[in-house]
This record gives C-alpha cells, sequence and structure tokens, in this order.
C-alpha cells in the first residue's frame, strides 16, 4: 500500500482523484457535459470505492523525531537525480527548478522521504502504480511515508518536484528504509536528453485549476502534467527544466518597456539556481541531444514592449544557449497563450530569429507552433493551459521531436 499526503495510491487511487476533483470545483462554476466527462477521466464503476476513500487518511504521516529504519543520504550512489542540484552539502541537495527529480531502487516494504520542512510539492511514483502528489508544507514536517505493506523484493522511486522552488528553496535529505531494507542499483536512465527553457506554461502554473478566474498557488501549479513532461515521457527520455513564471528574454511579465534585464532568463540561465548565483551551472553534467526554448509570452505582455529589442536579446540568448549546448538541435517554440496582434508579432520574430542564424552558419536552429488555445479545452488559473490542453501541447511536440530526433 502506497500512502502519502493527500491522495493514497492504492485501489482506490482513480476515485480518489475523483473525489478531490469534484469537491475543488467552485461553488458557482458551471460545467458543461463535455467538461464534466473530460474532468472525471476515470470508468464510472470506479464510484462504488468512494466510500473506502472516507476512511482514508486526509494527513500526512510525518515525523519530526529520529526516523526507524535504515537511513540513506542524499550522497549515497544508489541515489539518482534529473535537474540542476547544488550537492556541495552532503547530507542536503537544493534545487530550484521544477521537474528535478529523485530515482531509487530498494529492497523494503516501506519507504520515506526526507526533506527540509515547507520544501513544496513532489509527484511520486512507486513502480509503475499511478504518481500521486506528495506536500512538504509544515513548519516542522521533514518525513513523510510514501510507500508501506510493500511484498519484499525490487522496487522503484521516482519523486519529481512539481511546482518551483524560487519560494519554498527546496532541499532533499534522504530515504529511510523500513528496517532490514537495502538500497539498490539505480535503474538505467533513459539514454535520450531535452533541455527546456521557458516560463510559466513550461512551469504548470495553474494546471490543476479549472477556473481562468483563480489565481497563481503553488498548489495548483502541477509541472508534472505539463507539457514538457508529457512530451519527455512519451519520447522516453529524461529532462532538464530550466523555468520560472514570469520570465522574459528580455522583459518579463508587465516589465517596462525597456526590459528588465536583472532578472530576465539570460541572466539566469547559467546558474544552478534561480537567482542564486552562488553556484555557476557546469553544463557538462548534463548534455541534451536538443534543447527546446518556450520564451516571448511574457515579453510580449500587456501591450508594452518593443520587438526590437525581444528580436535582439532572443538572437544574443540563442549564442549563449549554443555556446553551452555544442551539438544540441535548438528548437524555438511559440505558444499556446498568446493570440492576436502579439502572436503574429512573436511568430514573426521567432522566424526571423531562427532564419537569420541559419544565415550565420547555425543549421541546427528550428521552428514550431504550438496550436494556439481556444478554451475548447478549458483554462487553467489565470487563462494559462488546462491539464487538457498540456496533454495537446504535449502530444504536438512529441510528434514534432519524433520526426526532427527520428526518435522512433
Amino acid at each position: 500500500m502506497i500512502t502519502n499526503t493527500a491522495h493514497p495510491v492504492n485501489k482506490y487511487a482513480s476515485s480518489a482523484n475523483l473525489f478531490i476533483h469534484i469537491f475543488a470545483i467552485p461553488v458557482n462554476h458551471k460545467l458543461d457535459k463535455e467538461h464534466l466527462l473530460r474532468l472525471l477521466h476515470i470508468n464510472m464503476a470506479n464510484i462504488k470505492h468512494l466510500a473506502a476513500i472516507l476512511a482514508l487518511p486526509l494527513l500526512a504521516q510525518t515525523q519530526t523525531t529520529k526516523a526507524q529504519g535504515v537511513e540513506v543520504a542524499p550522497s549515497d550512489p544508489g541515489i539518482t537525480y534529473t535537474g540542476r542540484i547544488v550537492t556541495t552539502n552532503p547530507s542536503g541537495y537544493r534545487f530550484s527548478y521544477p521537474g528535478t527529480t529523485i530515482t531509487a531502487s530498494f529492497d523494503a516494504t516501506g519507504v520515506k522521504m526526507h526533506c527540509k520542512p515547507r520544501s513544496g510539492y513532489f509527484m511520486v511514483q512507486i513502480d509503475d502504480s499511478e504518481p500521486f502528489k506528495v506536500a512538504f508544507m509544515g513548519e516542522k514536517d521533514s518525513l513523510v511515508q510514501v510507500a508501506t505493506a510493500l511484498p519484499r523484493g525490487r522496487h522503484t522511486l521516482r519523486a519529481m518536484y512539481c511546482i518551483e522552488g524560487y519560494e519554498y528553496k527546496p532541499e532533499f535529505r534522504g530515504l529511510v528504509l523500513d528496517d532490514g531494507g537495502t538500497l539498490l542499483a539505480p535503474p538505467q536512465a533513459p539514454s535520450r536528453k531535452i533541455e527546456f527553457i521557458g516560463n510559466s506554461i513550461t512551469c504548470g502554473y495553474g494546471s490543476e485549476s479549472i477556473d481562468p478566474n483563480e489565481h497563481f498557488s503553488f498548489e495548483t501549479e502541477n509541472h508534472y502534467i505539463g507539457y514538457a513532461q508529457v512530451a519527455t515521457r512519451a519520447l522516453n527520455a529524461q529532462t532538464h527544466i530550466v523555468a520560472r513564471s514570469g520570465i522574459g528574454v528580455y522583459r518579463n511579465y508587465g516589465g517596462p518597456r525597456e526590459g528588465t534585464p536583472e532578472l530576465n532568463m539570460p541572466s539566469q540561465y547559467e546558474y544552478t539556481l534561480y537567482d542564486d548565483k552562488s553556484e555557476t551551472w557546469d553544463f557538462t553534467r548534463f548534455t541534451p541531444d536538443v534543447v527546446c526554448i518556450n520564451l516571448g509570452t511574457n515579453d510580449l505582455s500587456t501591450q508594452n514592449y518593443d520587438i526590437r529589442r525581444f528580436k535582439a536579446a532572443y538572437k544574443k540568448f540563442l549564442e549563449t544557449v549554443r555556446k553551452h549546448n555544442a551539438k544540441a538541435k535548438i528548437v524555438i517554440l511559440c505558444g499556446s497563450m498568446l493570440s492576436g496582434k502579439e502572436l503574429q508579432d512573436a511568430q514573426n520574430a521567432l522566424d526571423e530569429v531562427a532564419e537569420e542564424t541559419a544565415k550565420k552558419g547555425d543549421k541546427e536552429v528550428y521552428r514550431f507552433n504550438f496550436t494556439p488555445q481556444d478554451g475548447k479545452l478549458q483554462y487553467g488559473a489565470d487563462w494559462h493551459p488546462s491539464r487538457w490542453q498540456h496533454e495537446k501541447m504535449g502530444a504536438e511536440l512529441t510528434a514534432y521531436l519524433r520526426s526532427l530526433m527520428n526518435w522512433w
């Protein structure tokens, strides 16, 4: 049996998600039949399990005292990581970008995750079970039981940080296996590698919400169900994410026409953590086959942009990306939130950037446009892509990258 803070994963998992989603709908929110069926997204036969859900604990199994069991430090070679992580402290690894993933295989009847209190949210998967959300949100809670009553034998834990960590500054402090447990050799990582550079769309901002009038909260942000991870899983790849809501190439959301150079993507890309220049990222730690850049939505926001500045900044940023990823293909993405004049301006400018870069000799820069969202797949918080829009985006990008990279 697998347990966690809010979504216990067992035979009632699908019904649990149904239960939570139904009761999260605002009272005044109107749902048409198609939306409601999409929201339920399960076989209605699972309704019979709802009564059992009521008996499940709604609070995390957390501890602040020393755990009983076999402690495994984050520096143990049996634990592998995907993402930009500061590893200078062997007892606590720090990171800030969504998509950072912890992977470990073990032989034990149960396992706990150990993180700094208030590290935020993870999506956890044990073996091939349905992924579930785990919260480290208490002021003192540092241990969460993520699996128990497992049969002895090989099991694999994958824990992906599913929000942005700029506020919570997460820190992973290891695992605790049940008494008698053993850490095993980690599973082999996929050979295909993708880097995503982006903004709130890539972060999964508001993807768990169904109300476009709802504003941002970490509770409704879920990078795991966003287009980047949808495509990554479909392509059997591993990925690094460098993304922050509101960020631009030359101008962050709502910034002055002249730009916001102090916290835009070019100012952050070469560092391990967001808004923290204490460690320069070592690009030899991850060599992507393809880099996907989805920036521009914030640059062209609030009708206060200079398209010439945007284009010049993008070209310069491409040079930086190429410097650190000499052999990678680079795909300039656009979408799916822009519309009207802003969308046309963005697509034209990005087309020109790719064409001019090719004329200068870089023939491995490509362009791809997502289908603009139109509301047919609903909206997430603040009019961001819904989880269903992300699924569509992920499918579109998967098809494009399969062809481009010959990843069949």
